[in-house]
Order: structure tokens, then sequence, then C-alpha cells
């Protein structure tokens, strides 16, 4: 994920604080208007782009690498809760919204305001451990990439096209995760050759 990872630190050198400037229940906070008015200009000069679909009740915040199709993602189950006097679809609907925020600073490493306590503001940086793992991550050179889910899509349509060796041949050349063997193994049941 070396391409994503270099994408990633210079949209972060270049993205500002974002103010928190929506009021909620006794708190204030940065929208998901505002938040995207700020990264998407950023997202696209720097070819990155996000998404957050909704997968089996959990927020998936996927970032993707335009140019070397590496890909990063996270799944963020939503409670199910009672918010007031909120039917249940609009609790739900209200969980995603939030979720959906936080998973997206998390993901991008956002700030929506500024440190501060008593004696002012403060500047933090990073521990040294963390640079350090950073650093080592972004060093790291796997023998194999990872698959992501554009090319599993590829592979599929490969297979459906009567390519059923595709996936053997895959794994020569790409370092699979747990949900890619699944996918793989969902296959197996339509064609005993994988």
């Amino acid at each position: 994920m070396k391409n994503l990872m270099k994408s990633l630190g210079a949209f972060q050198q270049e993205c500002p604080i974002i103010h928190k400037d929506t009021q909620g229940h006794k708190y204030t906070y940065a929208d998901l208007p505002k938040i995207y008015s700020v990264i998407n200009p950023l997202l696209a000069k720097h070819g990155l782009v996000v998404t957050q679909p909704l997968v089996n009740g959990c927020i998936q915040t996927i970032l993707f690498h335009i140019d070397s199709e590496e890909m990063l993602d996270s799944m963020t189950p939503i409670p199910q809760v009672s918010l007031g006097s909120m039917n249940e679809y609009q609790a739900f609907g209200s969980g995603v919204t939030y979720y959906r925020r936080y998973a997206l600073s998390s993901m991008l490493g956002l700030v929506t305001d500024k440190d501060t306590d008593a004696a002012g503001e403060q500047v933090r940086k990073a521990p040294a451990a963390v640079i350090e793992q950073v650093k080592n991550a972004l060093e790291q050179k796997s023998e194999k990439p990872f698959m992501n889910d554009v090319t599993m899509l590829k592979l599929i349509k490969r297979y459906n096209d009567g390519e059923t060796d595709v996936f053997n041949k895959a794994k020569e050349h790409l370092e699979l995760r747990e949900k890619d063997f699944k996918v793989i193994d969902g296959l197996k049941t339509i064609s005993p050759l994988l």
C-alpha cells in the first residue's frame, strides 16, 4: 500500500482543521457536508476516492488509490439504539450519519477542531513508536501485493467467462485475505475445478 499511503500523507499535509460549527445536543460537531466540502477537492488532487457503503448493519469505509488500485478499508458496526422520540428508522439513519463522520475522520486522520486545555492551545506530536511503525509500514515490501476488490471483480468476471483456473493463477501473484477466500469458496460450490 505504499502508493496509497504516500498519497494519504500528502492529503493530510494539505487538509486543514475542519472546525466544528454544527450545533448538537450540548455539543458542536463538523457535519458530513462540511467535511466533504473540505476533503473532496484534496482527495481528487491526490488520486484518492473514499466511499462508505452499508454492509450488514456496518459502515464500510473504503479508501481507494486510483492509479495503483491499492485499497484500505475498515468496518464499523452501527449499534441498534432508541433515541428519544425517533422511530427505529430515524434512529438508524442518525447512527449511520454519526458513524460515517467518525469512521471517515479516523480513516483519513482528519482533525475536526483544535486541541486545547487550560493552558491554551497545545501542539501534539505523535509518539516516536507510532512514527517508527508508520515508517516501517511504508518501507515494508510484501513479496506479493494484496488482492483488492477491483481485482477480485475482474477475476470473477474472467471466471464467469469460462476461465475456471483464474483464481489458482491469482494465488501465485497476489496475497489473499480471509474475505478473498470466502468469495473463492462460494464459487467452489459452482465449480469443483477450483
